[in-house]
């Protein structure tokens, strides 16, 4: 394997020589006996999604093994270690040696490591991921991507130009009533799509809380990374709570409602169905024509994301896509011969989901029975698990049911949205260029401000040097 100067991430004397970009798998993993040898994975953030989900996923295939887990706050990465330990020997697994450590540069700098997955807070996402791809490791990346439209596409670009299979954690492509709504409307079963309905829960906001002290065991300005340096307090971070002398990992966490850390519902839930409607319109690459958008931003600085919305989308062919909390949780694709609907009917990712008004409608429903039933024409990508998926893939070298690809230009098309919610007016959009036409105000938009030694441009610049 050769290793050139600009190969190696700077993470600091200890970590850089370990960093080197290879073109190739390790030869642990595609040896002479794969592709029945064990994955080596690390965990980077141990929160509520890594315990209720990728954590017990990865664990679940019997394919993989965790050698380290890291997080910014110390509680959290040494309970994750516990908790892996107690899963391995529940699933009468031997239970592997992991490392905790402090911070996920430390793990990227592990020769051991064959693959990570990030399970960290939205503005986290873009640039461990970025680094861990120039290190040479495969990635699971819970979506979105990023927080701005140009974090997303250099983060695309790093990972496709390093060749690492990266998985998005959209996982309802894996779900066989998501692939079958797709393969439906795929097979025109319900004619010329005219319009797409598009129903994301909303979230709430409650005054701002006084600062508070950052506890000992918090690493807060690592956690902040590229976002502003804001005074702390629980409201905006996670929970500090411990539930019967464990870490509280399964409430919703305050960050999710902090417009530095997050863009709300339309880049939360709405990667997920914007990822479905773009799968059942055969948009990989794309987006859409024009936008407009309205909805209510709390003053408060703390709980700030947006709350009732409604947007509107022009997608190619004159198709209009429709997004509201005032829709059922789900994808409705009309055509001109009926209608399609799929959610996850009463299923969620985790118990502290937000809800949604009650529907009759089933979890894969549609105008007529008869457009659901029977052998559709179009066949789509068949993924039953997720996690499994995407550790098949690391061993083959083929490309996962959620590549990053599609993450990118799902998170685009939310994230345009977003603009058009704070601007409030038409916007014209070129999915090619990945610019607003005629807009300046909006184009400023489509990236974020880093503190210095954070963020992926960061990053990148490092990588240059």
């Amino acid at each position: 394997m050769q290793t050139t100067r600009r190969s190696f991430l700077k993470v600091g004397a200890a970590a850089a020589s370990a960093l080197a970009f290879p073109t190739i798998i390790p030869a642990r993993v595609l040896g002479a006996a794969a592709p029945s040898k064990r994955l080596r994975v690390a965990q980077i953030g141990c929160g509520r999604i890594a315990f209720t989900m990728d954590m017990p996923g990865v664990v679940g295939t019997k394919l993989a093994d965790f050698v380290a887990v890291s997080d910014y706050d110390a509680r959290r990465a040494a309970y994750a270690k516990e908790y892996l330990e107690g899963a391995y020997k529940k699933a009468k697994l031997t239970v592997p040696d992991i490392a905790v450590c402090g911070d996920y540069k430390e793990i990227l700098a592990r020769a051991d490591v064959d693959a990570v997955v990030i399970s960290t807070p939205d503005h986290q996402h873009a640039e461990p991921a970025a680094a861990a791809a120039l290190a040479g490791k495969d990635i699971w990346l819970q979506k979105p991507l990023a927080m701005a439209i140009a974090e997303s596409r250099a983060c695309c670009d790093t990972v496709t130009k390093a060749n690492r299979v990266l998985q998005i954690g959209s996982q309802q492509r894996s779900s066989e009533q998501f692939r079958k709504a797709c393969e439906y409307v795929r097979s025109g079963r319900i004619g010329r799509i005219t319009s797409v309905e598009i129903g994301l829960p909303k979230d709430e906001t409650k005054a701002d809380e006084p600062e508070q002290p950052v506890p000992p065991h918090l690493n807060y300005d690592a956690w902040l990374g590229s976002t502003p340096k804001t005074y702390y307090t629980e409201q905006a971070v996670h929970s500090q709570k411990l539930v019967k002398g464990k870490p509280d990992v399964n409430s919703r966490p305050g960050w999710l409602r902090n417009e530095d850390h997050t863009l709300g519902m339309i880049t939360g839930w709405g990667s997920h169905h914007f990822d479905i409607m773009h799968w059942g319109l055969g948009i990989v690459e794309g987006g859409p024509e024009k936008v407009e958008g309205e909805a209510e931003f709390p003053t408060n600085k703390i709980w700030n994301v947006h709350l009732g919305y409604k947007i509107q989308y022009t997608y190619p062919g004159n198709i209009i896509v429709n997004v509201s909390d005032k829709y059922p949780n789900g994808v409705r694709f009309i055509g001109d011969e009926g209608w399609i609907f799929v959610s996850r009917g009463a299923a969620k990712a985790t118990a502290s989901d937000p809800g949604m008004p009650a529907t009759k409608l089933k979890a894969l429903d549609a105008s007529k029975p008869a457009l659901i039933t029977g052998d559709p024409s179009t066949k789509l990508y068949v993924s039953k698990n997720h996690h499994m998926n995407w550790v098949e893939c690391i061993q083959s070298r083929k490309e996962p049911i959620t590549p990053v690809i599609n993450g990118h230009h799902v998170f685009a098309a939310c994230s345009v949205g977003w603009v058009a919610m704070k601007l409030k007016r038409p916007l014209k959009w070129d999915a090619k260029a990945e610019k607003f036409i005629g807009d300046d105000e909006a184009n400023k938009l489509l990236r974020r401000d880093e503190r210095p030694g954070y963020g992926v441009f960061n990053l990148l610049a490092k990588q240059k040097a």
